[in-house]
């Protein structure tokens, strides 16, 4: 059986891709990150301890993580309207990454690897930052947007795998599994 260690429901529908045969275990895991962690090892640190307490025998368990970084600083969920707003215009005309980590276990093994996306905002005006946040698509997705919903208006160019912005790279995914 394959256990997706995730309650992104963004990742349940992209594993469908892959397989309509897994089923959704989430643990209470603390995700407080170490001191002075780049995004890419964040996400590689967070998918490996929401699958690891789902580790059994006959079980293939995923656990994915997605964070989106600026200037080398990760930008989280945002906790308010304000928080929102002060991530958007922070990506506002620029460059960022969006990095997603994924860990399989199978048995004893554990794999785990990391894609970087890069996405380009469009030059915002206040009005259009404060009409995505009226769409209360922002507070449950890390950089406060979602690049499959309202958020996509938001961006000029992508460069890298459009799934993994959305939360999982399902070709690289898809290719793991294959081998394993």
């Amino acid at each position: 059986m394959i256990v997706l260690a995730s309650k992104s429901p963004r990742r349940q529908e992209l594993l469908k891709y892959i397989t309509t045969d897994f089923t959704v275990k989430v643990a209470d895991v603390d995700e407080t990150l170490p001191d002075g962690i780049s995004p890419g090892d964040a996400v590689l640190y967070l998918s490996k301890i929401k699958a690891l307490p789902f580790k059994n025998k006959d079980d293939i368990i995923i656990g994915a993580d997605t964070v989106v970084a600026i200037d080398g600083k990760i930008l989280g969920k945002p906790e308010n309207a304000q928080s929102a707003k002060n991530m958007l215009r922070l990506l506002s005309g620029r460059e960022h990454s969006v990095f997603t980590g994924v860990t399989v276990i199978k048995d004893e093994k554990i794999h785990s690897f990391c894609v970087e996306t890069k996405v380009k905002f469009f030059d915002l005006a206040d009005s259009e930052i404060d009409s995505y946040i009226k769409t209360n698509e922002p507070f449950d997705k890390a950089g406060a947007y979602g690049i499959q919903g309202y958020g996509s208006l938001l961006v000029e160019k992508i460069d890298g795998d459009y799934f993994n912005v959305v939360g999982l790279p399902v070709s690289k995914l898809n290719r793991l599994l294959s081998t394993i």
